[in-house]
């Protein structure tokens, strides 16, 4: 028996995460100038990144040869300050990935189970399965989460349920007033993860008050991210809030140095950037209705989206994806989220938009299969 053979069958058996494909690989691949590709392929800011933590991020620079704040003390009175918490109930994470995964680490063993939907982040079967504990994906409803499913799905050895609103890859949203009965009907003593990568997307008459909550319910961890709305994807620093017991184990499973001093700078910065913030919110209303706009002028199906990326139907979605790449616009296949006919798009700057729908509309005029509705028609 091999080396790799005495590796846990579970770890064996794990799909990777595949990314988004990188721009200089495609260049590669395909012998493209990088300054012709347009990426929508992972949910960045397409604004770039914020002044004040690009000046604060190159002052940091001055003191790389020291190991980071190992608490974070700055970042973590920033983010307290920022959303009303204390500090004993934030946990970081190199990016909000590794919050997931530092929950699952806490809280789960081989001998339980976590529930999440199909169609949602790839992340949580993936940190289920590392550990070895089993998943329980309940179905879909409408392409998002069906909260009774997934309550009913919850057993004696359920520690965890994973719950993202917006949703990823699908852009589902859940109200408010729902996923507060839904927490509340949670047993205590199972963890429930509520990942809001997507949640300062959403427009004002739609926002919940999901850090209220904490006082409330002492089992739920609420998930965000820096990666999207702010602009730091590349440093990779998420976040959880919980009750400062939760905060306590989880801390005793995190790498004590898994946000790097750089990204600790830039993280404080963009924090008090509401500006940038406010920009980038509304470059993304304006991307969603140009995107969908032209979607619906192709006759194409979309599933409609709170965050800041949209998922169309195209049939074919693979040779459809293969096409635009030639084209040199990058979007992301779905199909290992169970969505083989679809691809999903991030939302760019008003012309990095304009290119995609161009594209696209020249591939689906070339591709026989491709669902079409009667142009100007929704999903």
């Amino acid at each position: 028996m091999s080396l790799t053979d005495r590796a846990p069958a579970h770890v064996r058996a794990i799909a990777p995460y595949q990314p988004g494909k990188p721009i200089s690989e495609l260049a590669r691949e395909l012998g493209l100038d990088e300054a012709s590709i347009v990426k929508l392929a992972s949910n960045e800011n397409p604004l770039g990144v914020s002044e004040p933590a690009l000046a604060a991020m190159t002052r940091a620079l001055a003191d790389v040869t020291r190991y980071p704040d190992g608490s974070a003390f700055e970042l973590k009175a920033a983010i307290s300050r920022r959303f009303g918490v204390q500090p004993a109930q934030v946990v970081l994470g190199n990016g909000s990935n590794d919050v997931l995964e530092i929950a699952a680490r806490a809280f789960l063993t081989a001998a339980d189970s976590a529930v999440y939907s199909r169609h949602a982040f790839a992340v949580y079967p993936l940190v289920v399965q590392a550990i070895g504990a089993r998943g329980i994906e309940v179905p879909a409803r409408d392409f998002g989460h069906d909260l009774p499913a997934m309550l009913a799905a919850i057993g004696p050895d359920t520690r965890v349920v994973f719950i993202a609103n917006p949703n990823n890859p699908t852009g589902t949203f859940i109200e408010g007033a729902a996923l507060e009965r839904f927490i509340a009907a949670v047993p205590e003593d199972v963890l429930v993860v509520l990942d809001e990568a997507y949640t300062d997307y959403l427009p004002e008459a739609l926002r919940y008050d999901s850090v209220g909550w904490l006082g409330r319910f002492p089992n739920l961890l609420v998930s965000r991210t820096l990666a999207k709305a702010y602009g730091l994807a590349g440093l990779r620093v998420g976040f959880g809030l919980a009750a400062p017991s939760v905060v306590d184990l989880l801390d005793r499973v995190r790498q004590p140095f898994n946000v790097n001093s750089i990204a600790q700078a830039g993280a404080i910065a963009v924090l008090d950037d509401l500006e940038f913030l406010r920009r980038s919110c509304e470059v993304n209303r304006a991307g969603m209705a140009q995107v969908t706009a032209g979607l619906a002028a192709l006759g194409l199906e979309w599933i409609p989206s709170f965050a800041n990326f949209v998922t169309v139907r195209v049939g074919p979605a693979a040779e459809v994806f293969q096409r635009l790449l030639r084209a040199g616009v990058i979007v992301r296949p779905v199909a290992g989220y169970g969505l083989p006919e679809y691809l999903r798009v991030s939302i760019g700057t008003e012309a990095e938009n304009r290119r995609f729908l161009e594209a696209l509309g020249t591939v689906i005029g070339a591709v026989p299969g491709v669902p079409r509705r009667q142009p100007g028609s929704a999903r």
